[in-house]
């Protein structure tokens, strides 16, 4: 008989973990008595990371007592109380291999539906004392599940589980979990699990896109049901010496650069994508990195750039002033999962300053191919000498069947003609975009400086487009992603502290930090975190590929192993070191 063998509740708490603050509801305690399970909680319970857990589909977390046994016995230990994996339901007689997804329960007075199983993250190797747990939940197939409650009602320890429906398709907890997390994804059984009405949102998702990857017959490597990173593998590795072939002058603050190569061909880039360069301004100093999105047309006999001139900007301004034709530079190839997407329904490409370059490809993408799509070219620019592009990007509307741009300048000068040079006098915003009537359906691409972007993306989802569809580009350091912590500061990167190490040379491409490898780290996720470089990161045991980053150069040892590898010229930085030197595309 499958019995409820102890109800478990916590709210959220702050705990010191590694020099930071965590808030976590992960530590529950047995309650005696009845309690009341609603919707969302059970009485007395809360989550702390609402993202991460809690929700209608993950309203109470169950946890098996055999399974209880199973880590006893695994980890050597006998210290363990009810609600020691952050569960709210201690139960015998439910394992993860037995139990299956659209299984529906009465447990007492409420009735529950199994909806996924758990996904884990890092908070339950801070409750464990066990760093790696969250791969072993994984790996042992033993993660737990969760429950959507279909009637509210009270419960108590000690009350009988009876099942009252199956599962429509009888995939197990355990297969599922092991269908995103492990390798294989065989399209039939995401095809079985997608039919199961009762399996959660995310995880529905995660599924679609893998399924998508694999009825698609592309050549992808990595698990995009996890991360979009996932993609293409990257042409070379390392860099590739390309000549400068040709110099043009765009607008007065930016340069355009062509790169040929020397020896064989290039490889077509996705419209979108961009290039690393690493720059030597002075022989003696260290090399600068930078990336530069290609701003031309797909091509496999010349990539182009075209860089900004930065106020003390030591790369741009060698650029713009050092190099000449016939220079050579080391290149990486294309990288990058901003892209244009497939697809026969509108395009709305927005852009400000030289963030118009990676938009700018796509726009030369859609004339190439003469696109019947509906294709919006907004752009904001301070003046008609601040305006980069202009022509080049009037002439592919042109040749566009169903193009339309338009183009704000900020601080239209004496000379800029409205009607001709600009369109409208102010910064281009989600008001102007309404009032052009732009399409809420479309596929929207944006990239620009900081404040642009931030009030542009927050700005359509008012605007009700759909936040699958808002795509982004950001120049410099990605936004961190470090759930639960709570009162971190951000600072700018920087060396970490202590003594200077002596190993491989890593290397952060977008926050331009250069740092000897030292073993007190025990990941380059350790190294990124001291030396304040943005990163992101959930279970930082290589099972939810969070972390994964672009390795442009070098590579890595894994420990622990990955549940599955990243995408091909990817890194998991949270369980890897480097063999040699690296570029990582944080």
């Amino acid at each position: 008989m499958a019995q409820l063998l102890s109800v478990n509740v916590g709210l959220p708490r702050d705990i010191e973990w590694r020099g930071q603050t965590v808030r976590t509801a992960v530590w529950k305690d047995p309650v005696r008595g009845r309690r009341v399970v609603r919707r969302l909680n059970i009485d007395g319970d809360g989550q702390g990371d609402l993202v991460g857990h809690g929700g209608e589909h993950r309203a109470v977390f169950v946890y098996q007592i055999d399974s209880y046994r199973h880590w006893e016995a695994e980890l050597h230990r006998n210290d363990f109380v009810y609600g020691q994996f952050g569960e709210n339901f201690t139960v015998e007689g439910l394992p993860d291999d037995k139990v299956c997804i659209g299984d529906r329960y009465k447990i007492g007075g409420a009735v529950f539906e199994v909806t996924q199983p758990r996904v884990t993250c890092y908070r339950v190797g801070i409750r464990m004392d066990e760093p790696r747990m969250a791969a072993l939940l994984v790996s042992h197939a033993r993660p737990g599940f969760y429950f959507r409650v279909l009637q509210e009602g009270e419960v108590e320890a000690g009350d009988e589980i009876v099942q009252l429906a199956e599962g429509p398709e009888g995939m197990t907890v355990a297969e599922v979990s092991a269908l995103l997390y492990t390798a294989g994804h065989a399209p039939e059984a995401l095809k079985r699990a997608l039919r199961i009405p009762a399996l959660s949102t995310g995880w529905r998702a995660s599924f679609e896109a893998l399924l998508e990857r694999a009825v698609s017959g592309a050549p992808m490597t990595g698990n995009p049901g996890l991360t979009p990173e996932a993609g293409v593998r990257p042409a070379w590795t390392g860099f590739r010496p390309l000549r400068v072939s040709r110099l043009d002058r765009e607008s007065k603050s930016v340069l355009s650069l062509v790169l040929e190569a020397e020896d064989h061909p290039l490889t077509a880039a996705l419209p979108g994508q961009f290039l690393v360069l690493r720059l030597r301004p002075k022989s003696e100093a260290p090399a600068l990195l930078r990336s530069y999105s290609l701003s031309s047309a797909p091509a496999t006999d010349r990539y182009r750039i075209s860089v900004k001139r930065e106020a003390g900007g030591a790369a741009s301004a060698y650029l713009h002033d050092q190099v000449k034709v016939g220079h050579v530079l080391e290149v990486s190839a294309p990288r990058g999962h901003f892209t244009l997407r497939p697809g026969d329904g509108p395009v709305v490409l927005l852009s400000a300053g030289v963030g118009a370059t990676p938009v700018l490809a796509m726009l030369h993408a859609l004339a190439k191919e003469a696109s019947p799509r509906e294709v919006w070219w907004l752009y904001g620019a301070r003046d008609r000498a601040d305006h980069p592009f202009a022509r080049e990007a009037r002439d592919l509307l042109q040749g566009l069947s169903r193009a339309r741009g338009h183009v704000c300048y900020s601080r239209p000068g004496p000379e800029d003609r409205l009607g001709q040079d600009f369109d409208q006098p102010g910064r281009l915003s989600v008001s102007v975009i309404s009032n052009l009537g732009v399409p809420r359906d479309a596929d929207f691409y944006l990239c620009g400086p900081a404040p642009f972007m931030r009030d542009l993306s927050s700005g359509l989802r008012a605007f009700s487009a759909a936040p699958e569809r808002i795509h982004t580009e950001i120049f410099g350091s990605l936004e961190a992603s470090t759930p639960g912590v709570v009162g971190a500061t951000r600072r700018p990167p920087h060396q970490p502290a202590g003594p200077r190490g002596s190993g491989p040379l890593v290397s952060f491409a977008r926050s331009g930090v250069n740092v000897p490898w030292d073993v007190r780290f025990q990941s380059l996720l350790e190294l990124a975190e001291a030396c304040d470089v943005p990163v992101r990161w959930s279970c930082r045991t290589g099972v939810c590929h969070s972390c994964e980053s672009g390795l442009v150069a070098g590579t890595v040892v894994y420990e622990p192993e990955p549940v599955e590898a990243p995408a091909d010229g990817n890194l998991l930085i949270c369980c890897s070191t480097p063999r040699g030197d690296l570029v990582i595309d944080l």
